[in-house]
């Protein structure tokens, strides 16, 4: 029985009491992204199976280790997604996108899904904001893409993080660099995970992500991908870099970084935090300007990133950055008896359809124990309605920070009234706050 009220292991409730938390990361980043031209998608939460082995790389821990595969009624192999980009390209070819205007630009707030060992930050079940922009080959895109995450970044209050970045060259030029990487870690063949030794041949770049202690010891002195590329990568990789000195943003060229998904060509990066104890990346991204031709559509250019919101709502949490309170109930009506119950609903709904949060009994509270839960739920107003209020068509409203009590007519004044005090509040709120800055200026 204690099963069916513990969720599964890798997975967690966002309660009441955290979702505005959570909405607020998600509208802030959604609409820092609109600033920038990338407009919302949404994709299924599976796929078929090859998509991912074909995009993600089937010599990566996501597709050997991690992707929850399962054959459907029909027999066809279908994959939870494991991340957001697959999906996109798919749906950009799928429809058509890739013959209108580009640059496309998209994004998205999706959960994603990976068999891996819950830790903090990291559950099997998880949530990524994504960015993804098609069509576009300049170095300028690469700059403008990286300026989005550090704005998004901003725009939440979000300090002490690091930019670094990287090139890992095109396919030509990185045929060279998996020819030294080979020689190298050929010499390491004993020490060497099983999971590594089956990279050697194949995809040797992902020995550098490996996560065994051991295969990091002896990567730590292997060949920089830096000092195979050809002119041309070269060349991308420096006016990216200039891009990104012209906009004042800061980084730190990091030669050992290649990402976890085999897509990737050119510019990678990634934004690191250290306030949640060791280095942890909170946002990882780059080119990958092959994947949309790999996947069947025409060959074009094309680069995103994508931001761990467990992780980065942690990050906030131990930083302390600011999250607007969330809105509490404007007014609560409590009834007494009947007639009262019904003329309560009625208000509660000429209110509400005003934009007005307002709540009355549902439950067939005492008068004293509606008021305790009028509290409880920081009620700004309150009315009491019984049968004197109904015969008249008069109540009192109470303001509950004051005490202070203003006579209403009911129905058609109680809205008009709410309407006036809540203007007269954020006036009053306003001018404290321009005062307080008057006195902080001119003590």
């Amino acid at each position: 029985m204690a099963l069916l009220t513990q969720a599964i292991r890798g997975t967690g409730d966002v309660l009441p009491a955290d979702s505005h938390r959570w909405q607020h990361i998600e509208k802030t980043l959604l609409e820092t992204a609109k600033l920038y031209g990338f407009r919302e998608i949404r994709t299924p939460v599976f796929e078929h199976t090859e998509l991912f082995v074909r995009s993600v790389g089937d010599t990566t821990d996501v597709v050997q280790k991690e992707m929850y595969t399962f054959d459907d009624n029909g027999g066809r192999s279908i994959t939870l997604r494991p991340e957001g980009t697959a999906g996109a390209v798919r749906a950009f070819l799928e429809h058509g996108l890739h013959n209108e205007a580009l640059p496309q630009k998209v994004s998205y707030v999706t959960s994603c899904y990976r068999y891996e060992k819950p830790q903090a930050g990291r559950l099997r079940e998880f949530h990524q904001f994504g960015v993804e922009c098609f069509g576009a080959a300049e170095p300028a895109a690469d700059a403008e893409v990286i300026s989005l995450a550090a704005s998004a970044f901003e725009a939440l209050g979000i300090k002490n993080l690091s930019l670094e970045i990287n090139s890992i060259g095109c396919p030509e030029c990185r045929a060279k660099f998996y020819d030294a990487l080979r020689e190298y870690f050929s010499s390491h063949k004993d020490e060497l995970c099983e999971t590594c030794l089956g990279r050697l041949d194949r995809n040797p770049m992902r020995i550098l992500d490996c996560k065994s202690p051991v295969c990091k010891g002896i990567a730590k002195d292997a060949p920089t991908v830096l000092d195979y590329i050809c002119d041309d990568c070269r060349d991308h990789f420096d006016r990216v870099k200039a891009y990104l000195d012209q906009m004042n943003i800061r980084y730190i060229v990091n030669p050992t970084i290649v990402r976890g998904l085999d897509y990737y060509t050119r510019t990678v990066f990634e934004f690191v935090s250290t306030d949640l104890g060791a280095q942890s990346t909170v946002c990882g991204g780059g080119r990958y300007d092959g994947l949309v031709e790999q996947m069947g559509g025409p060959k074009t250019a094309a680069l995103g990133f994508a931001v761990g919101l467990e992780r980065l709502n942690m990050i906030m949490q131990a930083q302390g950055c600011e999250v607007p309170q969330e809105k509490t109930c404007d007014v609560y009506i409590a009834p007494m008896g009947d007639n009262a119950a019904k003329m309560a609903l009625k208000l509660a709904t000429m209110l509400r359809e005003e934009g007005f949060f307002a709540e009355t009994d549902i439950v067939g509270r005492g008068l004293k124990a509606q008021m305790k839960y009028a509290n409880k739920i920081g009620a700004k107003f309150t009315v009491v309605l019984g049968d004197n209020e109904i015969v008249e068509g008069k109540a009192n409203l109470k303001c509950m920070s004051t005490g202070e009590q203003t006579e209403v007519q009911i129905p058609d004044g109680l809205v008009d009234k709410i309407y006036d005090l809540t203007i007269s509040t954020s006036l009053q709120n306003l001018t404290d706050a321009i005062d307080e800055q008057f006195k902080s200026v001119n003590p």
